[in-house]
C-alpha cells in the first residue's frame, strides 16, 4: 500500500465514531505506517490514535502515544511538526486528566507533566488559563480544600486563548465546582448563556447537562433536571468512555425515586465495569449502582441480568448481593487512589455516594411508564383505573343465612356459570366457613370437589383443576351419580388437552361424555357437552373439527343464554383462526349482543376484543374496544388496552396510541405482567410516527434491553432496527450505524441474507448522506454481496450503483471503475424484463456509470451509455430523473464540443423543468455555455439575465 493510500485510509478512520472499531482501525494502520517508514505520516496516526484512545474509552492507551508524539517534537523537530503544535500542547490536558484517574500512576508524575504544560505553554506565549485549571483539578482529586480553592480563583481571573477549553466545557467543571460547593444557584446561572448558545464539542452538551442534573433538583427546576437528564443519557449512553457520566445519571434516577430506571440503566452499563475506561470510572460507576441495586433490593425481590465474561457466565443476580459486590469494588478502588494521593478524600467521597437514597418528591423520568409501580413484595396496585374502581365499587353479596351445604354449593355453580365471580367466591366462602369441617355425604363432598377444580381454573392452575377433578369424578361414579360424573369427565377432558402429554386421554374423556350426556342428559348438558368437545379440539388447534362440533350444539344452547354466549364467543374465534374473517365477525357481535342483554362484562370484553380484531374500519375497532374498556374486569384491562392503542394507531391516531400504550406499559409493569419489553417496542414505534423521536429513542432501549434478556433476539434485532431508524432521525449517526453493525453480525445466517443486506444498505446510505463517502461504499459494497448470496440480483444492482456513486464521492476513481464494472456484468442479467423497478435501476445504473467515466476522462463512453435512458425513464413516469440524464448527456456533448446537438437537448429539459427546481441553473448555465459555442452571444446574455447567473462563473 502506498503512502498516499496510507493517508487516504488515516481520511476515513478519522471520520469513523470513537470507539473499539475506530481504535481497532488506528492500531492496524499504525503497524502499516511504521513499516512505511513515513515520519510524517506517523506521528499524524499517533496524534490522532491520541484522540482516537481518550475518546473511544481506553485512555490509557494514549499515554504511550503521546509520549512518542512529544519525544519525536521534542528530538528532531521537522517543519510539520508545527502545523501540529496547537494539538500537540492541547493534548497534556488529556494526559494531565488520564494520569489523575489512574491510581498506579504516581501523583509525582502528574505533577511533573502539569510543570512541563506550563514551561511550554509559557514558552509559547499562551495563556496559564487552562494550566490554572488542571491544577484545580489534582487539587480538588485530592481533596486539598485551600489548594482547590486558589486555583480556581487563578484559573476564573487569568485570560482565556485558544488553549482554553470549549465555551461549553469550561463552564462544566465551574458548575461542578460551585454544586460541590453549595452554590447551586449560580452553577445554573453560569449555564444558562452557555446552553442557550451553540455547543458542538464532543462532549457538549451532555457534559454540562450531566453537571446540572442536582443543582437544578435541588433549587426546585424539576422540569429541567428531567429534560437534562434525558437530553444527556441520550447522547452518553452509546460510547464507553462516559462511563463516569453514567454513573452520575444513575444516581440521579436514585436519589429523584426512580429505582426502576435506575436498576435498568445499571443493567445496560454493568458490562462496561469489565472493560472500564479507567479505575476512576470504574470506581465512580460502581459506587452509584451499588447505591441503585440497594435501595431497589430493600423494597422487594429485584434480579439483574448480567453479561457473561472471562470466569463468569451470563444470568441473574440478585440486586442486594451485587450491590454488596459493587460495593466492595468502589471502596477498594478509593482506597487504592488514597494510598496514592496520601489523603482519605476518595474514600470518603465514594462513602457519600454508596449512602445516596431518594430525597424529596417522585419525578416521573420515564417515558414508558406514567405511574410508580408500588414497591414492597405482596402489595397490590392501587386502584387507580376504572376497572380497579368497578372492583372496589361492586355490590357486597349477601348469601342467605339459612342455605345448607348442597345450596350453597348450587349457588356456586349457577353463579359460575353465570359469569358473576363475587357470587362464586361468596357462596364458596359460606360453605366453608359453615360447613367445611363437617362430615357431608360423598356427593356434596364430591360437589365441593368440582368447584375446587373451578376455583383452580379461574386461577389459571391448571394442575390443581385438573387433581381437583379427578377426585371429584371418581367420588360421583362411587355414588351413582352417572351424569354429573360425564360432566366432571368433560371438563377434566378439556383441562388435559391444553397438554401435549395429555392430550389424548382428554379428547377421549370429552367425547364420551358429550355421548354419553347425549343420551342421558337434558338439552343444556347436551349443549355444553358438545361445546366442550369444541373447546378442547380448539386447544389442539383442529379448527374445522372444532366447528363441526359447535354445529351440534342447538340454537338456543339448551335454554341458556349465558352458555350461548360462551358458544357464539367459541366460534367466533374458530372462524377468526380459519380465516373466515366475515363469519368471525358476525359470531362475535351475536355474542356481544348476548353479553349486553346479560350484563356479563367479561363476554362483552372478549366478543369486542374479537369484533375489533376482525373489523375492516379502524374507526369501529376503536368503538369496540371503547365498550370493551367501559365493561372489562380488571384482570383483562390490559389486552383491552394493547387492542385500543393498536386500533387507534391503525386509525391514524397516533398521539393517543401513544396514551394507551403507556397506559399497557403501566399496567403491565405494575401488576409484573410479562411482555412490558414488546409492549414498550410498539411504544416507541408509536412515539417515532408522531415524531417524539427522543421518547421513541428511550423506550426503544428499554425494549431492546428486555428482549435481550428475554432472549427474544428476532424481536430483540427487529427493535434495533427500528432504535437505529430514530437514531438517524435525531441526527445521532454513530449509535444508528453502530445498531446497524451490530444487526448485521446477528443476522449472519443463511436464512438472514436478505434482512442483513438491508441492513447494510442502510448504514451505506447513512454514511453517504453524512459525506463518509469511503464508508457508505463499502457498506453498499458488502450488501451487493449479501444480495448475491440470497438470489436477489435487482437489489445487489442498486446496491452496487450506489456504492459506484459513493466511490465517486470519495474521490477514489479506481474502485469506483471496478464497481461500474461489476454493475455492467450484472445489468445483462436483468435486462429484457418489463418491471419498472427493474426499467428504473438499468437506467439510473447507466447514469452512475457515465458519471464515473466522465469523471475518468471518457465523456464519448459515458455518452454512449445514456442513448434512449431518458425515455425508459419517462415510460415509468420518472420523469426528475429522465431530466436528470438528459442535463447530464447535454454537459457531455459540450465537452465532445458538439453543442449544436446540446443546445436543443438543453432547451427541451429547461422547458420542462418546474420554475423554483433545483436543476434549472445548472440547466440555464449549460444552455447558455452551448449558445456562446455557437456564437449567439445574445441569447446566452439574455439567458443568463433571467436567471441570474454570473457570467465570470463560466
Amino acid at each position: 500500500m502506498s503512502d498516499e493510500d496510507l493517508w487516504r485510509v488515516l481520511r476515513g478512520i478519522t471520520d469513523m465514531p470513537y470507539g473499539a472499531g475506530q481504535i481497532a482501525a488506528l492500531e492496524q494502520l499504525l503497524r502499516r505506517v511504521d513499516a512505511a517508514d513515513d515520519r510524517h505520516l506517523a506521528f499524524v496516526t499517533r496524534m490522532q490514535s491520541t484522540v482516537g484512545y481518550i475518546y473511544g474509552g481506553e485512555p490509557a492507551k494514549s499515554f504511550v502515544t503521546f509520549s512518542w508524539c512529544l519525544s519525536e517534537f521534542d528530538r528532531d523537530p521537522q517543519p510539520y511538526h508545527q502545523r501540529h503544535l496547537h494539538n500537540l500542547l492541547w493534548h497534556f490536558k488529556y494526559m494531565i486528566n488520564g494520569l489523575l484517574n489512574f491510581p498506579e500512576v504516581p501523583l509525582d508524575r502528574t505533577y511533573a507533566v502539569l510543570d512541563d504544560m506550563e514551561r511550554r505553554y509559557r514558552a509559547g506565549g499562551h495563556s496559564l488559563q487552562t494550566v490554572h485549571k488542571h491544577r484545580f483539578r489534582v487539587a480538588d482529586h485530592v481533596g486539598d480544600a485551600d489548594a482547590a480553592a486558589h486555583w480556581y480563583r487563578l484559573w476564573q481571573t487569568t485570560p482565556r486563548d485558544d488553549l482554553s477549553d470549549c465555551a461549553g466545557c469550561d463552564p462544566t467543571s465551574q458548575v461542578g465546582y460551585l454544586a460541590d460547593s453549595g452554590r447551586d444557584a449560580e452553577a445554573v446561572a453560569l449555564a444558562e448563556p452557555v446552553l442557550a448558545g451553540r455547543l458542538s464539542c464532543n462532549e457538549q452538551p451532555q457534559s454540562i447537562l450531566t453537571a446540572l442534573l442536582l443543582p437544578y433538583l435541588r433549587i426546585g427546576r424539576d422540569e429541567s433536571a428531567r429534560d437534562a437528564h434525558r437530553e444527556a443519557y441520550r447522547r452518553l449512553r452509546g460510547n464507553l468512555a462516559n462511563l463516569w457520566d453514567i454513573g452520575d445519571h444513575v444516581e440521579f434516577c436514585t436519589m429523584t425515586g426512580n429505582e426502576a430506571r435506575a436498576v435498568e440503566l445499571v443493567e445496560r452499563h454493568l458490562d462496561w465495569l469489565d472493560r472500564a475506561p479507567s479505575p476512576a470510572a470504574a470506581m465512580h460507576f460502581a459506587a452509584t449502582a451499588a447505591a441503585a441495586l440497594r435501595q431497589a433490593g430493600q423494597s422487594g425481590a429485584v434480579t439483574v441480568y448480567r453479561r457473561a465474561a472471562e470466569g463468569r457466565p451470563a444470568g441473574e443476580v440478585d440486586a442486594l448481593v451485587l450491590a454488596d459486590e459493587l460495593t466492595r469494588t468502589a471502596t477498594g478502588l478509593a482506597a487504592r487512589f488514597d494510598s496514592r494521593n496520601g489523603t482519605t478524600h476518595q474514600s470518603e467521597w465514594i462513602a457519600r455516594r454508596l449512602a445516596v437514597r431518594p430525597s424529596g418528591q417522585h419525578l416521573p423520568l420515564s417515558a414508558s411508564v406514567r405511574r410508580r409501580a408500588p414497591r414492597p413484595t405482596g402489595q397490590e396496585p392501587s386502584a387507580v383505573r376504572a376497572g380497579a374502581q368497578r372492583q372496589a365499587e361492586a355490590p357486597v353479596v349477601t348469601v342467605p343465612a339459612d342455605a345448607g351445604p348442597d345450596e350453597l354449593l348450587d349457588l356456586a355453580e349457577q353463579s359460575w356459570g353465570r359469569h358473576d365471580p363475587a357470587t362464586f367466591r361468596a357462596a364458596l366462602a359460606a360453605y366453608d366457613e359453615r360447613f367445611g369441617s363437617e362430615d357431608l355425604p360423598p356427593r356434596t363432598a364430591a360437589h365441593r370437589l368440582a368447584m375446587r377444580a373451578a376455583e383452580r381454573g379461574d386461577e389459571d392452575d391448571v394442575p390443581g383443576a385438573i387433581e381437583m377433578n379427578r377426585a371429584a369424578l371418581e367420588l360421583y361414579r362411587k355414588v351413582g351419580d352417572e351424569v354429573t360424573a360425564e360432566v366432571v369427565a368433560g371438563r377434566l377432558g378439556v383441562l388435559l388437552t391444553r397438554s401435549d402429554d395429555d392430550a389424548d386421554e382428554g379428547l377421549a374423556l370429552v367425547r364420551e361424555a358429550a355421548e354419553a350426556l347425549d343420551r342421558d342428559g337434558d338439552a343444556r348438558q347436551r349443549a355444553a357437552a358438545h361445546d366442550r368437545v369444541a373447546l378442547a379440539l380448539l386447544h389442539r388447534e383442529r379448527w374445522a373439527e372444532a366447528l363441526a362440533a359447535l354445529d351440534r350444539v342447538p340454537a338456543d344452547a339448551g335454554g341458556d343464554p349465558h352458555l350461548a354466549a360462551r358458544i357464539a364467543m367459541h366460534r367466533a374465534h374458530l372462524l377468526e383462526q380459519s380465516e373466515r374473517v366475515e363469519e368471525a365477525r358476525a359470531a362475535a357481535a351475536d355474542a356481544r349482543r348476548i353479553g349486553r342483554e346479560l350484563g356479563v362484562g367479561e363476554l362483552v370484553t372478549a366478543a369486542c376484543l374479537t369484533y375489533a380484531r376482525t373489523v375492516d374500519d379502524p374507526a369501529d375497532a376503536v368503538a369496540a374496544c371503547d365498550e370493551a374498556l367501559r365493561v372489562a374486569p380488571v384482570d383483562a384491562e390490559l389486552p383491552v388496552r394493547v387492542a385500543r392503542a393498536r386500533a387507534l394507531l391503525s386509525a391514524g391516531r397516533a398521539p393517543e396510541a401513544v396514551d394507551e400504550f403507556v397506559e399497557a406499559v403501566t399496567l403491565c409493569v405494575e401488576r409484573g405482567a410479562e411482555g412490558d419489553s414488546f409492549l414498550r417496542w410498539e411504544l416507541a414505534n408509536a412515539y417515532r410516527m408522531v415524531g417524539r423521536l427522543a421518547e421513541a429513542a428511550e423506550v426503544a432501549e428499554e425494549a431492546v434491553l428486555g428482549l435481550d434478556r428475554m432472549g427474544a433476539q428476532a424481536e430483540a434485532d427487529r427493535c434495533r432496527h427500528l432504535l437505529a431508524g430514530v437514531y438517524a432521525g435525531l441526527g445521532e449517526i454513530d449509535p444508528a450505524l453502530a445498531l446497524l453493525e451490530q444487526l448485521a453480525a446477528n443476522l449472519d445466517g443463511p436464512d438472514n441474507l436478505p434482512y442483513r443486506a438491508q441492513v447494510l444498505e442502510e448504514a451505506g446510505g447513512i454514511l453517504y448522506d453524512a459525506d463518509r463517502d469511503a464508508a457508505g461504499a463499502e457498506r453498499f459494497a458488502a450488501a451487493a454481496t449479501a444480495y448475491r448470496l440470497g438470489g436477489l440480483p435487482l437489489d445487489e444492482l442498486r446496491a452496487r450503483r450506489r456504492e459506484a456513486y459513493a466511490w465517486f464521492w470519495a474521490d477514489d476513481r479506481p474502485a469506483a471503475i471496478r464497481a461500474v464494472e461489476q454493475v455492467d456484468g450484472l445489468a445483462p442479467t436483468l435486462a429484457g424484463q418489463p418491471e419498472p423497478p427493474v426499467t428504473y435501476e438499468l437506467a439510473m445504473a447507466a447514469e452512475a456509470g457515465a458519471r464515473v467515466l466522465t469523471a475518468e476522462g471518457r465523456p464519448d463512453e459515458a455518452l454512449a451509455r445514456l442513448v434512449g435512458v431518458p425515455d425508459r425513464l419517462r415510460s415509468i413516469e420518472a420523469f426528475g430523473e429522465a431530466a436528470q440524464v438528459e442535463i447530464l448527456a447535454g454537459e457531455l456533448l459540450l465537452r465532445l464540443d458538439r453543442p449544436a446537438e446540446a443546445e436543443p437537448l438543453l432547451r427541451r429539459v429547461l422547458g420542462g423543468l418546474p420554475a423554483d427546481s433545483r436543476p434549472v441553473r445548472q440547466t440555464a448555465w449549460l444552455l447558455a455555455r452551448a449558445l456562446d459555442l455557437l456564437d449567439r452571444p445574445d441569447e446566452a446574455a439574455a439567458l443568463r439575465t433571467e436567471h441570474d447567473l454570473d457570467p465570470d462563473d463560466d
